[in-house]
């Protein structure tokens, strides 16, 4: 029982803080637009990189990725198993896709679904990001490169933790994701999708 309600407790706080939305408190704090109106309007790290620049693209995607990362070690550090793990990191990929705070309008969740990865495992993490990031250098479509990447990334888990104890979490996380660019997906095929300047 304990343990269910300490398991409820992470997860909460997984969610809320996903919730924080790096991109609009990072915009505001530099009184730069409004990545919810502007370009995309999407409150993520390409739209900042489109309407204000690498650096402050940096600071939301690191910011970002941390929302992953850090409740998925934190969930690690308590010992909690890979399936609890993995679920924990699903939530802050739900907080940054409906956040709390900011009306449930978020980002796609690409960068703290990195994070996640990068939590379970670093090769798993990194492997995941050198694809998108090779496939985004080549197309410039960040979206087309996290589509693949995330329909890639629970076929990459089986090698990172061959008993798939964490293959659901991440399945459904990944394809969270993948459902997130949607509309991504449709502006692809129409040709009409924003290309990523590096």
């Amino acid at each position: 029982m304990l343990s269910a309600i300490f398991f409820l407790i992470i997860l909460g706080f997984s969610y809320a803080f996903g919730s924080i939305c790096s991109a609009v408190i990072v915009c505001s704090l530099c009184k730069l637009p409004d990545p919810r109106v502007e370009g995309s309007k999407n409150p993520g790290a390409t739209n900042v990189l489109r309407i204000s620049g690498k650096k402050y693209a940096a600071v939301v995607l690191l910011a970002d990725v941390l929302k992953g990362l850090i409740p998925v070690v934190l969930a690690k550090m308590f010992g909690l198993s890979p399936m609890s793990v993995g679920l924990i990191g699903f939530a802050a990929v739900i907080g940054h896709a409906y956040p709390l705070f900011f009306d449930f309008k978020g980002g796609k969740g690409v960068a703290t679904m990195f994070g996640v990865l990068l939590g379970m495992s670093f090769m798993l993490g990194l492997v995941c990001f050198v694809l998108w990031f090779l496939i985004a250098l080549i197309s410039r479509y960040s979206s087309l490169a996290a589509i693949i990447t995330f329909l890639a990334a629970p076929i990459f888990a089986i090698g990172y933790n061959p008993n798939f104890s964490s293959f659901s979490p991440i399945l459904l996380a990944s394809l969270f994701v993948v459902y997130r660019h949607k509309n991504n997906f449709e502006r692809l095929q129409n040709g009409t999708e924003s290309k990523i300047a590096f």
